[in-house]
């Protein structure tokens, strides 16, 4: 019997734990699922108590913890980035297998030949993006060797939005995950990504002004920002001497330059508490963030200071989340962002009926034999309700498909690992296919 014990039970872990209970007997597994809220993590496990169990645990204290990752074979963190290295440190003390749907931390690299020394594997970036986006682009990427190809260009843009169905706000947009992450997108840096042979840089108050459209095939024209360091990816995808190299998020028409208006005024900084009570209402907080001018309202004044068209797209997203009204804030002593998340969380939550959507999309540019050619390879993927969406098929399912691989020693390699191995995409692509996540692959002429 293989105890997994799964960190999290937030909205991204649904089909993760599905996935468990359903294939645990076969698979002779046991699963834990902990969480801080007991609640979330017995909604989760109440298909299968016989194979599965929920406990509740504060996994920053740091005894509990460990002595709940002693009791397994191999830890699944749903937990936030931040909270991952804690994790892991415990696990190489442990000697227990890890998975992850986050970016490898640089402080965990240092930790290779340890984790390798012991025995360990640490699958990292193995959701959606990162992570499905990683095995298709490789899988691809290996054909085009293969056929003796050389790449000029790969890009690729993913997007968790809402179903066309359930679209019914000015924004497109409704949360089908964590919603912090979604309002700290793009900080911790600039952008970087080459083009055309120049290394490109967008610091974070430029990143929403500097967008593309892409085009997915049966769902339209999308804004597409560029995502954190797509420059690191050039090695890790044995594309090193690639002159155009982009990996990108995907919003609906128009997100992109309403959200910019919060990063110029400065809501979306999370580096200090707000002065400003309970009581407060929505405009006191946008007044805290314009300059003094007694001769406008705060409406008038925000669209004279970010040169906004007050009739126009931008202005009337902003109407539409009530900030120029008399609402009450109903929070205090929180930064600019998580004030900003508590408005969100309300104006954006998937409603009882709604259904998310996942799309990705790549495009590969390369010559063989002299000759230009260009294929675009394009995923999506609508949830079934608010609890099984499609953001939680998408980052859960392959997490519990690499279980497979991991517990029952398909993955010889140890240490620090990404999915960019055949012997890691082929088996998971090609289950995922068979629960209805599948690209679809169009020749283009270049």
């Amino acid at each position: 019997m293989r105890n997994i014990l799964i960190l999290g039970a937030g909205r991204s872990a649904s089909s993760l734990i599905h996935y468990l209970i359903t294939h645990a007997d076969q698979q002779e597994w046991r699963v834990t699922v902990a969480d801080r809220e007991l609640a979330n993590a017995q909604a989760l496990v109440h298909e299968g108590p016989e194979v599965a169990e929920a406990v509740a645990l504060d996994a920053t204290d740091p005894a509990a913890r460990a002595a709940l990752i002693a009791r397994h074979d191999l830890v699944i963190s749903m937990l936030p980035a931040f909270m991952h290295m804690d994790v892991l440190k415990d696990c190489l003390r442990l000697h227990k297998h890890v998975i992850t749907p986050s970016y490898v931390p640089d402080a965990l690299w240092p930790m290779d030949s340890d984790l390798k020394a012991a025995g360990i594997v640490v699958l990292n970036e193995m959701g959606l993006d990162p992570g499905i986006d990683h095995m298709s682009a490789m899988r691809i990427l290996d054909r085009i060797r293969r056929e003796g190809g050389r790449m000029e260009a790969f890009e690729s843009y993913c997007g968790g939005l809402v179903a066309p169905e359930s679209d019914d706000n000015p924004w497109g947009y409704k949360f089908s995950w964590n919603p912090r992450n979604v309002i700290l997108a793009g900080q911790g840096g600039s952008a970087k990504y080459i083009r055309d042979g120049i290394t490109k840089y967008i610091p974070y108050h430029k990143l929403f002004q500097q967008t593309v459209q892409v085009e997915v095939p049966g769902f339209g024209a999308f804004d597409g920002y560029a995502n954190r360091d797509s420059l690191k990816y050039r090695s890790h995808y044995g594309i090193d001497e690639i002159p155009t190299l982009l990996r990108g998020t995907l919003r609906k028409a128009g997100y992109c330059a309403a959200w910019d208006a919060f990063v110029q005024l400065g809501c979306t900084d999370d580096g200090f508490a707000m002065e400003l009570d309970e009581h407060a209402t929505w405009t006191d907080y946008l007044e805290a963030f314009l300059p003094h001018d007694p001769a406008r309202d705060t409406r008038a004044n925000l669209a004279h200071y970010l040169g906004l068209d007050p009739h126009g797209a931008v202005m009337a997203k902003l109407d539409w989340l009530g900030l120029f009204g008399n609402g009450r804030i109903g929070v205090s002593g929180r930064s600019p962002a998580a004030t900003l998340q508590h408005l969100l969380e309300q104006k954006w939550k998937l409603g009882a009926d709604d259904k998310d959507l996942v799309v990705m999309w790549h495009r590969f540019r390369y010559t063989v034999e002299g000759q230009h050619q260009e294929v675009h390879a394009s995923l999506a993927v609508t949830g079934h309700d608010r609890v099984h969406t499609a953001m939680a098929r998408t980052v859960g399912l392959p997490i519990a498909m690499a279980c497979k691989l991991v517990l029952n020693q398909h993955i010889q390699e140890t240490g620090v690992l990404l999915p960019l191995k055949a012997y890691i995409y082929d088996p998971i692509l090609d289950e995922l296919e068979k629960h209805g996540v599948r690209f679809v692959e169009t020749e283009v002429e270049a």
